[in-house]
C-alpha cells in the first residue's frame, strides 16, 4: 500500500489514550485526562434537551446559531471591554481543537514558520505541520515554567507567520502576566505575524492571577484570534463547543476552513451554551468566579497531599492541572516510566510532560522529571489518590 500522509502516518497513540487505557486495565484513579468526573450542570443539560425535543434538529448555519453568536460577543464585552460583532467577528466551531485547525489551516502556507511555546497541547504540532508550515519552538524555563522573552524574540523571523499563545497554559497551569503578554505583543507587530489565542481556560484562574487576553491589548483587535471553548467553562467537555472570536478580514479566513473541516455544528447543544453564558445558570457572572472557586480547593487539596508524598509541586494558577517535579522522589527512570509504574503499582495515573515538546535529535533540551496530575475531580477521589500514592511511597 502507499504511504498516508507523513505527519500523521508517524504518529502513535496519544499520551492521553495511552495512559486513560493503562488506568482502565490496572483500575487506577484517571489523574491524567483532563476532564471532570461529574456530568456538568443539571440546568444546562435539561436545556439541551428541551431543545432537542422542540428543534430544529437539522444543519444550523455553518457559523453558527446567532444566538450563541450574541452571546459570545456580549461576554466578551463583558469580562475583556471588546466590541465584538456578533455577525462578523464571531464564528462556532465543534470544540476548540477544531478552531485550532481551521486558523492553521487558513493561515498557514508551505515555508512559513509558527512558532510554539513548549511544553504546549499535543495537537499544535501535527496540525502546524501538516499544512507544510514549519514549527519553531520555544521553551519555557523549568520547573517554574518562566518565559524568556529574549529567547522568543530569537525565534521570530521574516518567515514567522503566528505565534500560539495559551494562557491559562496546558499543560502548565501557568496563567501569563499582561507584561509577558504585552512583551509577545510587541514581537508579533514588529514581525507583522498573527496571534492565535488558545483561551479554553479563561475562567479557571485562582487567586493571585488574573487572566488578561492580548486582543484587548492597543494594536493587536485586528492579528489576533481568540479560541475559547463551553466544554471547559460549563464543565461539558464532551459536547465540543467552542468559539472564535477575530477581526471581519480575519475570521473569514478562518471560517472557510471551518466551512470544509465540520461546517457546522449540533444546534442544541449551542442553544444551551448560549443560555448558560447569558445567565450564568441563573447566578450571573457569579457563576465564573464560583466555578474557579471550587476548582481552587481542588487545587489546593491535591497540591498539599503531592506535596506530602514528596512531589516538589509548580503552583498552577489556572487550568485543570498542576505539574510537579519527582526528582525529588529520587526516580531513575523517565517521566513516562514513572507514569507508567505509579498507573500500576500506586493505582494512581498521571500525564508525563515531555510528549508536549517537539521531538528533538537525541530528545535534547526535553525535562524527562515533570508530571501533570488533573485535579478537577470529586474530592474525595483525589483524597484516595494521595493516600495510595502516600501508601505507594512508604
Amino acid at each position: 500500500m502507499r504511504p498516508g500522509n507523513t505527519i500523521f502516518s508517524g504518529l502513535g497513540t496519544t499520551i492521553f489514550t495511552t495512559m486513560s487505557a493503562m488506568a482502565m486495565e490496572h483500575g487506577a484513579i484517571n489523574l491524567g485526562q483532563g476532564f471532570p468526573d461529574d456530568e456538568g450542570p443539571v440546568e444546562l443539560r435539561e436545556k439541551a434537551a428541551q431543545a432537542v425535543m422542540a428543534g430544529p434538529n437539522q444543519y444550523p448555519p455553518s457559523m453558527g446559531v446567532p444566538e450563541l453568536r450574541q452571546a459570545v460577543a456580549d461576554h466578551d464585552t463583558r469580562f475583556y471591554g471588546l466590541e465584538v460583532d456578533w455577525a462578523t467577528e464571531t464564528l462556532v466551531t465543534s470544540g476548540a481543537t477544531e478552531a485550532l485547525a481551521d486558523c492553521f489551516l487558513a493561515l498557514l502556507n508551505v515555508g512559513d514558520e509558527a512558532i510554539l511555546i513548549e511544553p504546549f497541547y499535543d495537537s499544535y504540532l501535527p496540525m502546524v505541520e501538516a499544512t507544510g508550515a514549519r514549527a519553531v519552538t520555544v521553551g519555557l524555563e523549568v520547573p517554574h515554567w518562566d518565559l524568556d522573552l529574549e529567547a522568543l524574540a530569537a525565534a521570530f523571523s521574516d518567515k514567522t507567520k503566528l505565534i500560539v499563545v495559551n494562557t491559562p497554559m496546558n499543560p502548565t497551569g501557568k496563567v501569563f502576566t499582561k507584561a509577558e503578554l504585552q512583551g509577545i505583543a510587541d514581537l508579533a507587530v514588529k514581525h507583522d505575524a498573527y496571534v492565535i489565542l488558545d483561551e479554553v481556560y479563561e475562567h479557571l484562574v485562582y487567586s493571585g492571577a488574573a487572566h488578561e487576553t492580548m486582543m484587548a491589548l492597543p494594536g493587536m483587535r485586528e492579528r489576533c484570534v481568540r479560541i475559547a471553548s463551553a466544554g471547559k467553562t460549563f464543565s461539558l467537555t464532551g459536547w465540543k463547543i467552542g468559539y472564535v472570536t477575530a477581526a471581519p478580514d480575519l475570521l473569514a479566513l478562518v471560517n472557510k476552513a471551518h466551512q470544509f473541516v465540520t461546517f457546522t455544528t449540533p444546534p442544541a447543544f449551542q442553544l444551551a451554551v448560549a443560555w448558560g453564558l447569558n445567565s450564568g445558570l441563573g447566578q450571573g457572572d457569579a457563576y465564573f468566579q464560583n466555578l474557579a472557586t471550587d476548582l481552587e480547593q481542588k487545587r489546593d487539596l491535591l497540591s498539599k497531599g503531592l506535596a506530602a508524598v514528596g512531589f516538589d509541586v509548580v503552583r498552577a494558577d489556572g487550568t485543570y492541572f498542576v505539574t510537579t517535579d519527582i526528582s525529588g522522589l529520587r526516580y531513575n527512570g523517565t517521566d513516562l516510566d514513572f507514569c507508567k509504574e505509579i498507573t500500576s503499582k500506586a493505582g494512581v495515573s498521571a500525564i508525563p510532560v515531555s510528549p508536549f515538546y517537539k521531538p528533538s535529535e537525541g530528545g535534547l533540551g526535553i525535562p524527562r522529571n515533570m508530571v501533570r496530575f488533573c485535579f478537577s475531580k470529586q474530592p474525595e477521589v483525589l483524597e484516595e489518590s494521595v493516600f495510595r500514592l502516600k501508601r505507594f511511597f512508604g
